[in-house]
């Protein structure tokens, strides 16, 4: 299954928000991180991710720094603000009234399709 580019724009920023909430990381880590949390559905870039997290530091929601580990290259390192944390709760409240509003929609009016050529032949 591929996610939609506009559906995975929209959950850019939740998404990262809630992973820097489980501790400082870096960008290789945020999106191995995210490929795991979506059982490998979401395969993001560093072409997506780089340009959001530099847009959440420009807005405060992170800060980073540059840190080195003994026998590996340095990383950047960032962590969630105060300001990032209000935020995410903010869009975590959007994000369930959409939740909710689907799944009304949905309550078993559409089916879910594991395998759309199940049962044809």
């Amino acid at each position: 299954m591929k996610v939609a580019k506009d559906l995975v724009a929209a959950s850019a920023t939740p998404m990262v928000l809630g992973i820097l909430t489980e501790g400082e990381s870096y960008g290789y880590a945020i999106l191995k991180r995210i490929n795991e949390l979506s059982g490998g559905e979401l395969d993001w870039t560093e072409g997506l991710l780089y340009p959001l997290l530099h847009r959440l530091e420009r807005l405060g929601h992170v800060e980073s720094s540059w840190q080195s580990v003994t026998g590996e290259r340095r990383r950047k390192y960032y962590r969630i603000t105060e300001t990032g944390l209000a935020e995410l709760a903010e869009q975590r409240r959007q994000w369930d009234t959409v939740v909710g509003a689907l799944k009304e929609v949905w309550h078993d009016r559409v089916p879910l399709m594991v395998n759309p050529l199940e049962g044809l032949g």
